[in-house]
């Protein structure tokens, strides 16, 4: 029997499981038919891999791709902690041909990842594909970024910036802030990538068009209660999960409560 906590979750995207688990299991050599992505959150292990035996401590990215034949041993036998996504392989196909434009790469590239960067990406994708509360569009956005990152983008495919393509995807969120708006909606608006949209985007507007989206959500709830609805209705009626998630975003936005600006009008 294993030694130490495991908890197996479901994500906000079907074909994506979470593992959390803090032990000091030793795990003999075995293959998954999913890709897997983690964080290394506490402690330290050495592990086969496909590109041979490898060591990965706190802060590091871990990776294993389907068929992959690997173990894992914690450094004297002291528990580790981690956090792993499971993903079918349909999953980063899909996101790889998106990523590439055309000529994907499959395969994560690297075992173990020491770079900041990625362990920021995937601590962010991890939290929210855990987040009940977080929209479609941010879920998508995480995932997209961190596969992006290991899977390597290749940055001499890379094209210009599509302004009009981007300013239709704008668009769409400016008239429908409420709507449930996902990166596939918004790509058949735009005509581009899922991928290449969420880049471009960023370099267009600044913002990811998640963070874009919750900003115009954020407005229209200002808009609302400035003409009398009530907090909740208001949340609900600029497509928050809840009151709680619009005031979080509020007070982020503006430095204020929902409830002290409606305070303030009355």
């Amino acid at each position: 029997m294993a030694a130490g906590r495991f908890q197996i979750l479901r994500t906000a995207i079907d074909g994506i499981e979470a593992v959390i688990a803090d032990s000091s299991h030793t795990f003999a050599r075995h293959s998954h038919d999913t890709y897997g992505i983690g964080m290394i959150e506490r402690g330290a292990q050495t592990s086969a891999s496909g590109r041979g035996r490898v060591e990965a401590e706190a802060g590091n990215t871990i990776t294993v791709n389907p068929g992959e034949v690997h173990d894992g041993v914690p450094f004297g036998d002291a528990p580790r902690a981690w956090r792993m996504l499971y993903l079918r392989p349909e999953i980063v196909t899909t996101a790889a041909q998106d990523i590439f434009e055309g000529s994907p790469r499959e395969e994560f590239y690297a075992p173990v990842l020491a770079d900041g960067r990625v362990g920021a990406l995937a601590s962010a994708a991890l939290s929210a594909l855990l987040d009940a509360q977080a929209a479609p569009l941010g879920h998508e956005e995480r995932l997209l970024l961190l596969l992006a990152a290991v899977l390597r983008e290749q940055p001499a495919r890379r094209s210009g910036i599509a302004a009009s393509a981007i300013h239709r995807a704008r668009e769409k969120l400016d008239s429908t802030p409420a709507a449930a708006i996902t990166l596939e909606d918004l790509a058949a608006e735009s005509g581009l990538g899922r991928f290449r949209l969420l880049r471009d985007f960023a370099r267009v507007t600044g913002l990811t068009p998640h963070a874009y989206l919750i900003q115009r959500r954020t407005e229209l709830a200002r808009r609302l209660i400035a003409t009398g609805t009530p907090l909740a209705e208001a949340a609900a009626q600029a497509g928050f999960a809840d009151q709680s998630h619009m005031t979080r975003n509020f007070a982020r936005r503006y430095g204020y409560t929902p409830g002290a600006y409606h305070a303030a009008l009355a």
